[in-house]
């Protein structure tokens, strides 16, 4: 008898699927990897970052190497629970990130065009909710 091929990708290091109402424990056990199947998956990983190598640059091997290690565990949480990223720009607040994102939204919002390019995205809709 033989198996069925079935291509899983995606990274768990990054948001586990959403359950409606759940709790934190809901969404780690709809992940794939509690399911008893998971220790019969051949697994096979990728080992280069072909986004880096396309847009190059010192400093976006450097942003995909600090994620990677805030994947890892290896940039722990402050004692307020947050974690310092080294990288990047920071937004404070979410109008900070609306005015970011949207910058002169009154003189644009009727261009398909210019919304098209742009997005704030979420992992959850209530955060959706609070943006909009």
């Amino acid at each position: 008898m033989s198996g069925v091929t079935v291509v899983l990708s995606g990274d768990f290091r990054q948001t586990l699927p959403v359950i409606t109402r759940g709790t934190r424990a809901d969404e780690v056990n709809a992940c794939i990897k509690a399911s008893q199947l998971w220790q019969q998956t051949k697994r096979l990983s990728l080992s280069t970052n072909i986004r880096v190598q396309l847009h190059g640059g010192e400093s976006a091997g450097q942003f995909a190497n600090q994620l990677l290690q805030v994947g890892n565990g290896q940039i722990l949480p402050s004692s307020d629970d947050q974690i310092k990223l080294p990288f990047g720009q920071m937004i404070e607040t979410e109008n900070d990130l609306i005015m970011k994102v949207f910058p002169n939204f009154a003189q644009h919002f009727t261009s398909t065009a210019w919304l098209c390019e742009r997005a704030i995205l979420a992992p959850k809709n209530e955060a959706v909710n609070n943006i909009n």
